[in-house]
């Protein structure tokens, strides 16, 4: 009996002519604007950014790494950082583990 049923509820009443192929993408169309502008658009947007703050460090800045180790920039070289991380112990890390710097975890405890 299901199967009489589903085989009744896909076909199409015999009284009407075949749609528009392009009413039957409307809503694949759909789909695609909202994933691009709820989901693509705001990642590249915070790619972005965070290409924009990579250039822009300079010695002195603090950061935090992917790793979650907080430092101060000491020198800065093509792709590689080195972080003081307290007690003079360097760290040399990729410029790509930088995610952002520390003031924005300051303004988040107070």
């Amino acid at each position: 009996m299901s199967n009489f049923l589903g085989i009744f509820l896909l076909t199409q009443p015999q009284g009407q002519g075949q749609g528009s192929p392009f009413t039957s993408l409307i809503p694949l169309l759909l789909i695609m604007v909202v994933f691009y502008f709820f989901l693509i658009r705001p990642q590249m947007k915070r790619q972005k950014e965070l290409k924009n703050f990579r250039e822009s460090l300079k010695k002195g800045d603090r950061i935090i790494t992917a790793g979650g180790i907080y430092g101060k920039i000491n020198n800065i070289s093509d792709n590689v950082i080195t972080v003081d991380v307290g007690n003079n112990v360097l760290l040399k890390i990729d410029k790509s583990a930088v995610l952002r710097d520390t003031t924005d975890v300051e303004n988040q405890q107070q």
